[in-house]
């Protein structure tokens, strides 16, 4: 055992060129301990099998040839097989860092899957959404307030309830009821836009006599008066040019005199304690808007939808920052076709988009009937050139599907 041993350890050496192994040495204890595949070729039928007595031979007639003969040897040994059956013990063993190494071993990083590949393209392609600085463009505008606007905002949002009246108020009115007020509001948007006033003044008008109604009962022949008073006084707190009573009069077909003019006026701010000062709708309109980086298309088709919400006396649940959010909402699903509620008018508006679906699914449903019935006075003024023919556009199916 002795001498086979060291016959070859005698090979080993001898196979060994300019400190490079033979490339069929094989140390098959080494490469199962690692865990590789090592390729092993077949010998061609006719050689005769190599066996260790045979080796040795080998050996011992190729330590007397010249280096360069070595290298042909080791070359053309290649072809033959040889070396296929050796088997060298692991004290005996060859370097194992300039071994040749089979193609099925030459990777050396390990190969990604198909899916962490379309992970990581994944997770490169996800941008965080983050809410944008609105009020930057504006820094240099004194009128745009930019140092307390959040403030203003806030108060607006904790006043809104003070302005807002219960949304069953006209059960104690006697002589009146939801369709009056509907035909009332639905004339005085025709009025408003008649002489050309002011958005403000509009949403103004309609606070006015919802709050007076809900406090003060009124005949049914004196709700018409109480439409034109309440234009009146909301043109002296927002319009710099206000209609004189004498056209009020004249636009009502001379229902009313003068002097009925002005005892309703004092009644309606007695009433109302003189506090002119709500945030309506059209406040946080401006606002989210903003928010949203609107055009004047998306503009004009936020406004369409929130004066329908005017006429109709169920909205009145809703408080007015709700509003005029859903009625943005509505107006980017419409224009863009998909629900769209970006973190900046998230947060802008305080409302998520689960919190605008139920008053934007009545808008997307008020837009639907715009034309149709009696009361179409916000379809026909927004069917106009003035207006960019806005109510001309469809509203969103996806809004008007009923959930099961």
């Amino acid at each position: 055992m002795g001498q086979n041993r060291r016959a070859l350890s005698v090979i080993n050496q001898d196979l060994v060129a300019e400190g490079r192994p033979y490339p069929c040495v094989v140390n098959k204890r080494a490469l199962a301990e690692k865990h590789d595949v090592c390729e092993k070729k077949q010998a061609d039928p006719g050689h005769r099998p190599i066996t260790r007595r045979f080796a040795a031979q080998i050996a011992s007639t190729q330590k007397n040839r010249a280096e360069g003969t070595k290298k042909s040897n080791l070359g053309n040994s290649n072809s033959n097989g040889f070396g296929d059956s050796i088997f060298v013990d692991e004290e005996h063993k060859p370097t194992t860092d300039d071994q040749p190494v089979p193609m099925s071993l030459e990777q050396t990083e390990p190969m990604h899957s198909e899916s962490d590949q379309m992970e990581e393209v994944e997770m490169e392609d996800i941008i965080e959404e983050t809410v944008l600085d609105i009020d930057t463009c504006d820094a240099n505008n004194p009128l745009a307030v930019v140092d307390y606007i959040e403030d203003l905002y806030a108060h607006y949002r904790k006043m809104e309830g003070t302005s807002c009246v219960s949304p069953d108020y006209m059960a104690q009115q006697f002589d009146i009821n939801e369709r009056m007020r509907a035909i009332l509001i639905d004339w005085l948007i025709e009025v408003h836009d008649k002489f050309d006033l002011l958005h403000e003044t509009l949403f103004l008008t309609v606070n006015l006599i919802d709050r007076f109604l809900a406090k003060q009962t009124v005949v049914r022949k004196k709700l018409q008066l109480v439409g034109l008073v309440a234009m009146l006084l909301a043109c002296k707190y927002e319009e710099v040019s206000v209609p004189v009573v004498g056209d009020l009069i004249l636009i009502s077909d001379k229902a009313y005199t003068r002097k009925e003019v002005l005892e309703m006026e004092k009644l309606m701010v007695n009433t109302l304690q003189f506090n002119m000062s709500v945030p309506t709708a059209y406040v946080f309109m401006k606002r989210f808007l903003k928010a949203a980086q609107a055009d004047r298309k998306l503009e004009l088709l936020a406004f369409f939808l929130v004066e329908l919400t005017l006429v109709e006396y169920e909205m009145l649940k809703f408080p007015p920052s709700l509003l005029a959010a859903s009625a943005v909402y509505t107006a980017q699903c419409t224009i863009y076709g998909f629900k769209q509620w970006n973190k900046t008018c998230e947060w802008h508006s305080n409302y998520s988009e689960d919190r605008l679906l139920e008053c934007s699914t009545l808008m997307a449903d008020f837009h639907q009937k715009a034309g149709n019935g009696k009361l179409t006075g916000v379809h026909r003024k927004y069917c106009s050139s003035k207006f960019s023919y806005t109510a001309k556009c469809e509203p969103p199916r996806f809004l008007l599907e009923k959930p099961l």
